[in-house]
């Protein structure tokens, strides 16, 4: 049965939800197996990036910023002028990962954690369905 993530989101930023899968599986009665891990939204997007210097997230939600910039010659503007380009890096990034989890822990890597990229301006509640896939 998937569990439902709820997500707060300040505006375009990148929220570490590692703990809260983390708490997902602890709680599971899984010994081993994979999270995988859905963003139902297609203005927000999940990625695994380094959780040790703040610096790279800020540079990788600035280069995004800078592949699909705000006023661009979009067609589509129906909800402001960050609507497209939030739309335009989801595509770039992940709306979904795999991650493999064993003994009640999930199997990153030293500096690894799990991110929500949320790529509108405005503070947003966003949903992750978390699906526990035992013994693959």
């Amino acid at each position: 049965m998937p569990t439902i993530l709820s997500v707060e989101t300040p505006g375009r930023n990148a929220v570490d939800v590692t703990r809260q899968v983390e708490a997902v599986i602890a709680a599971s009665p899984a010994a081993g197996g994979i999270a995988h891990l859905f963003i139902q939204h297609t203005s927000a997007s999940l990625t695994i990036q380094e959780n040790a210097d703040p610096d790279v997230m800020r540079d990788l939600i600035d280069w995004l910023d800078s592949v699909a910039p705000e006023n661009g010659p979009y067609r589509h503007d129906a909800e402001g002028p960050d609507d497209m380009p939030a739309h335009l890096k989801s595509a770039m990034t992940a709306t979904s990962l795999s991650i493999p989890f064993a003994d009640g822990r999930l199997l990153l890597g030293t500096w690894q954690g799990i991110y929500l990229l949320e790529h509108r301006r405005a503070p947003q509640q966003r949903r992750i369905v978390m699906t526990v896939i035992e013994g693959v």
